[in-house]
């Protein structure tokens, strides 16, 4: 793999865990860009099943959408495995899953995504990539300082200083609810995008795969899941309406 510098090849790096988020940000990447990668991380996470679900969901999708498949471009798998073992979180340890004594829930992992985009942006400054999608939201999200749009954007412009390079945060999902995601699925993909998102990605955060719900596989109950439900109903509720 050739060192690219800073020569654009004009496509778009997606941050991609395979859960409903990240899945909804790699069609809506596909649908624009005409390179798109994807890159996920393993930190030690306590829902690991998600990285097999990653598989899953790009294996569905070039299956499902043809078009899609041929700007589909390399994979990769980035070990991060230290901020797992330094993080204390109910993500990273079988820990119960609250609110800590700062107020923040205990499955807040300090600096994953700050990590994350720092790490995807060495991988596409040696890629000519410098578009990078991620799917934090400060609408509809668990309080994680890291998802904030303040916060992404000026890790943007670090980025940006520190590797005199273009790179832009592309976050289609920072102003959506859940149950606008979940449109924003139909939309770009129709009724076959929703069901694939729905059959292969995986959000639940203790992994849990041996329930499927309307809206997914997981345990129901588990902060993720509850956001997940809440949203697929509002949305199907206002397509009922509409």
């Amino acid at each position: 793999m050739s060192h690219t510098g800073t020569t654009d090849n004009g496509g778009a790096l997606v941050l991609f865990s395979g859960g409903q988020d990240s899945s909804v940000c790699l069609a809506w990447a596909l649908a624009r860009y005409p390179r798109v990668e994807t890159v996920g991380f393993a930190y030690g996470q306590r829902h690991e099943v998600e990285l097999m679900s990653r598989k899953a969901v790009l294996s569905a999708i070039a299956a499902a959408f043809p078009a899609w498949r041929g700007r589909l471009g390399p994979d990769h798998m980035l070990g991060l495995e230290t901020l797992g073992a330094i993080s204390e979180t109910a993500l990273t340890r079988a820990a119960e899953i609250g609110f800590s004594a700062s107020g923040l829930p205990t499955t807040f992992v300090p600096g994953r995504n700050l990590l994350f985009f720092t790490f995807a942006a060495a991988l596409g400054y040696r890629r000519g990539i410098f578009r990078l999608v991620g799917g934090m939201c400060q609408t509809d999200f668990s309080g994680y300082p890291d998802c904030r749009n303040d916060t992404l954007r000026t890790l943007e412009a670090a980025l940006r200083l520190g590797m005199e390079a273009p790179f832009r945060l592309d976050l289609p999902l920072m102003w959506r609810s859940k149950a606008e995601t979940w449109a924003l699925a139909e939309a770009l993909g129709g009724p076959a995008l929703v069901d694939l998102i729905v059959e292969h990605s995986h959000t639940c955060y203790l992994g849990d795969r041996s329930q499927r719900f309307a809206w997914g596989y997981g345990c129901g109950e588990c902060p993720a899941c509850r956001l997940r439900a809440a949203g697929f109903e509002d949305w199907q509720r206002e397509r009922a309406q509409a």
